[in-house]
């Protein structure tokens, strides 16, 4: 049974079950510090845990997650993966443990047909409730129920010794017996042999307990289900396969690899490729891209690791990108869209290739460049784990250096880095703190009715008042505080808008909003009492700016022009990455591989301007997320959608999926002009734009900037360029001549320099301040006085306004002797109040005290002396 059709019996089953099918969420769950990835499917649904009812009591889904803590397994045994999607049923509050024994084994037994035989079961070894259920009510025989400590069968682990605290309790897990194995001696083989007889294939974990600060478990008065079965694990169940590396979720990828081997292939290298390219590819889909810190240094490690492992099966270009297409392949049933996004992520991925080829061939001469000064055995393994670390230079490669050069390392110092490094990753990845961490408030209150899409003013109720976290029954003249009504026209934070600003009056009483924002679906009136004071339960009337409001519906309809204009200029691999809008700009980050020509940029502007002026209007409507998207709407990058979602549609133009407040018509935008383009990481960039008023004013300032500069030319405004280039031509004819002039001064010079040396233990010490000079004018007298002299060590400087430029030399004779200025230069600059490095035989280096010249050359007669 191949594993999409698994995925959807899945779903369908727990459906059938009055469940919820609620899609995956993101890799990188865009509210939740807690873990770097998502390792599990309870993930998404902590709020539910918590108590917070968000609509349904039961759920499932097929989850993808991504973990790291046993990357070295991947490959080498059947079962370990970097990604793999969670298949799991959810109850908050509603059923508990007799209703999801009784569904997986029904889905086991009766959907997948798996004998009875086949399936053997642990529990936790005081779950005396869950040993019922599996042996009276199930009839599975009793030596078939392995009972385990809290190790096993508790989760988390450790809740009952060391934390954390939150939710927890006893989990009972399934188990495939493949058969008994030849090679096993345990006569009494069940579950908790590693002989690899049997499989684990899901995991019931019956949240029953609230573990206390003080170590107790108190009964939760709601108890909750979270299950775990990897699809991957099944797949390999229901295929007949004891390893899932050969199932039909790795097989296509597996074989593309074989195919292109150009010596015998490695089982263990060619498993981990595959399955790490599905890791990256997933990550990169939900907008996660290769850097060097946090999640995007976990995708970059695993590109470089695929790569090494590529070249150690003979391969030399990159061919990791070749890879997602087929990938996408794979699995365009649950993510038809990642077929369309596949060109996009292999090129990103390629340039990851590229890089780091380049810095392998590269390494020559940083392994040089690290090991200077023959380091000892120690620091030796500690930079090795540098390189390693840092650059993904293999361990390998730098032995075989160090061995060609006669450097020692330390084995034992590289494992210690590699230790501490390993620590800190599963500290990042680990959940943090207290299980279930969430920002926000439980207010105890109902959701605020958001009125503002229509209405810029409403009657309100005051619900509530806060000071900080704590409710407070009054706020008065002068203080600070949240106040929270029934219904609100004000847009809170959300979705990269900003939240409104205005006035809560109760006739004369006056609370200045200088913020709104939201605490789950409470909307939070953050400001000032002006005059007056409000009470819980007051009448009032709420009122926003409406210009403010107007300035940032302009931006934020620009910025759904913009994308439009981006993926037709560009390329529909263009996706958003995160945006800002506000009053006076907008910001839309987005996923480009490489630099936009001015030309682009001006069409793209330009495209803008023209879906403005034409006046397009803006329609919105209420869809179900799977019919938004049918519709082709556009969904941002990080947001997590409701089951009911609103698109924007303007004109033809665009749709995308969008909460924030918007314009009637695009002719209401005005001008549109982009202010800043650039890169700000591998494969995003960033483009800042102004629109109405603020446009504008730029345009304006720029104009009057234009009208200053053709005065100060005498010329008419056309004509600006060519007097520029005119002026800019004779300057530098000018600068040359100003440079042949110094030059000479510099050679007339030169014998009187040398003339007046002072004599250091048999060193001619040549000092000397050039006015005006540049580093180049330096480098060359210092070159013409060498060709005159022997035996000595020549240093000039330069004041230019506040800068000081120094440049140390030194004859070979004296080098050959052992004289290395690029040792004193450091000492010299000091003195300037800056640094420098170099050669032995020449140093520069620059200050910001060149007031200090008389003393830095004392300084170097000093060292001379010494």
């Amino acid at each position: 049974m191949k594993a999409d059709i698994l995925r959807d019996k899945f779903l369908n089953f727990f459906k059938s079950k009055k469940h919820k099918i609620v899609e995956s969420d993101s890799l990188a769950p865009a509210d939740d510090p807690t873990v770097l990835f998502t390792p599990a499917g309870m993930n998404q649904f902590k709020k539910e845990f918590l108590g917070f009812d968000c609509g349904f009591k039961r759920a499932t889904t097929s989850q993808r997650c991504l973990r790291t803590d046993d990357l070295d397994k991947v490959g080498k045994t059947s079962v370990h993966h970097t990604f793999f999607e969670m298949l799991g049923n959810f109850s908050f509050g509603d059923y508990f443990k007799e209703e999801a024994i009784c569904w997986a084994w029904e889905f086991l037994t009766k959907e997948l047909k798996i004998s009875e035989d086949k399936l053997w079961v642990s529990i936790y070894k005081d779950d005396d409730q869950a040993y019922g259920i599996w042996k009276d009510k199930i009839k599975i025989p009793a030596h078939k129920i392995i009972k385990l400590g809290d190790k096993d069968n508790f989760w988390p682990a450790e809740a009952k010794t060391k934390g954390p605290n939150g939710p927890c309790g006893p989990c009972s897990e399934i188990f495939f017996d493949f058969g008994k194995n030849a090679e096993c001696e345990n006569k009494n083989c069940d579950p908790t042999c590693n002989c690899g007889r049997f499989a684990e294939i899901w995991n019931l974990v019956f949240t029953q307990f609230n573990r206390k600060e003080d170590g107790n478990l108190e009964p939760l008065p709601n108890k909750n289900i979270d299950t775990g079965m990897g699809l991957e694990r099944l797949a390999a169940v229901m295929q007949g396969k004891t390893n899932n590396f050969e199932t039909d979720l790795f097989q296509p990828i597996i074989n593309e690899i074989e195919a292109n081997l150009t010596r015998s292939s490695n089982k263990a290298l060619v498993y981990a490729i595959a399955d790490h390219i599905r890791a990256i590819v997933f990550s990169i889909y939900d907008g996660v891209l290769p850097s060097n810190e946090g999640r995007g240094y976990v995708v970059r490690k695993l590109i470089r690791r695929s790569l090494l492992h590529l070249m150690a099966l003979g391969f030399q270009k990159p061919f990791l990108y070749k890879l997602v297409s087929l990938l996408a392949q794979v699995m365009k049933n649950p993510y038809p869209d990642l077929v369309l996004r596949a060109s996009a992520i292999a090129e990103i991925i390629i340039a990851e290739e590229k890089n780091f080829i380049s810095t392998l061939d590269s390494s020559e001469n940083l392994l040089k460049e690290k090991f200077s000064g023959s380091p000892d055995a120690d620091l030796v393994g500690r930079i090795a784990f540098q390189l390693y670390d840092t650059y993904g230079i293999p361990l390998e490669l730098t032995e075989s250096w160090l061995k060609k050069h006669n450097l020692k390392i330390s084995k034992s110092a590289f494992d210690k880095e590699l230790g501490t490094q390993k620590n800190r990753s599963k500290l990042q990845s680990a959940m943090k703190g207290d299980v279930f961490t969430l920002k926000e408030l439980d207010l105890g209150i109902k959701d605020t009715k958001f009125l503002g899409y229509k209405d810029l003013f409403s009657k309100a109720k005051v619900v509530k008042i806060l000071s900080g976290a704590k409710e407070i029954k009054k706020i008065t003249q002068g203080q600070e505080g949240v106040i929270i009504l029934d219904q609100t026209p004000f847009y809170a934070e959300s979705g990269g808008q900003v939240g409104d600003t205005g006035l809560i009056s109760k006739g004369k009483n006056i609370f200045e909003v200088l913020d709104t924002k939201n605490n789950g679906k409470v909307i939070l009136h953050i400001g000032r009492v002006k005059a007056g004071s409000f009470k819980k339960a007051d009448l009032v009337g709420a009122q926003i700016n409406v210009e403010r409001r107007l300035a940032i519906a302009r931006n934020h309809t620009a910025t759904h022009l913009l994308q439009a204009a981006l993926r037709k200029v560009l390329g529909n691999h263009v996706k958003q990455q995160g945006s800002l809008v506000s009053e006076s700009r907008l910001r839309f980050d987005f996923t480009h591989f490489k630099e936009i020509s001015k030309e682009d940029l001006a069409c793209i502007e330009e495209l803008v301007n023209n879906f403005s002026v034409t006046n397009h209007r803006l329609d919105t409507k209420q869809f179900t997320l799977a019919q938004a998207k049918k519709n082709g709407a556009l969904a941002f990058f990080g947001e997590k959608y409701a089951s009911k979602v609103r698109m924007v549609t303007v004109g033809d133009v665009s749709k995308e999926l969008c909460g924030g407040t918007h314009l009637e018509s695009t002719g209401q935008i005005g001008l549109f002009k982009i202010v800043q383009e650039g890169s700000i990481a591998a494969g995003t960039r960033r483009i800042e734009a102004v629109t109405g008023r603020v446009a504008y004013k730029l345009v304006k300032d720029d104009q009057n900037l234009l009208n200053e500069v053709s005065e100060i030319l005498n010329t008419s405004l056309d004509s600006v360029p060519v007097e520029l280039q005119k002026k800019l031509s004779r300057i530098k004819e000018l600068e040359k001549e100003l440079s042949t002039q110094k030059m000479d001064a510099a050679k007339n010079s030169i014998d009187s320099m040398i003339s007046s040396a002072e004599t250091i233990k048999d060193i001619k010490v040549i000092t000397q301040v050039l006015e005006g000079a540049d580093m180049d004018l330096l480098r060359k007298t210092v070159d013409m006085i060498k060709q005159k002299v022997n035996r000595a060590v020549i240093a000039l400087g330069s004041k230019s306004q506040d800068r000081a430029l120094l440049i140390i030399a030194a004859t070979l004779d004296l080098c050959d002797k052992g004289l290395d200025v690029s040792k004193m230069i450091r000492d010299v600059a000091g003195v300037l109040g800056g640094g420098g490095g170099g050669r032995k035989d020449f140093a520069q280096g620059s200050g910001t005290s060149p007031e200090n010249f008389d003393a830095a050359f004392n300084k170097l007669k000093g060292i001379l002396n010494q």
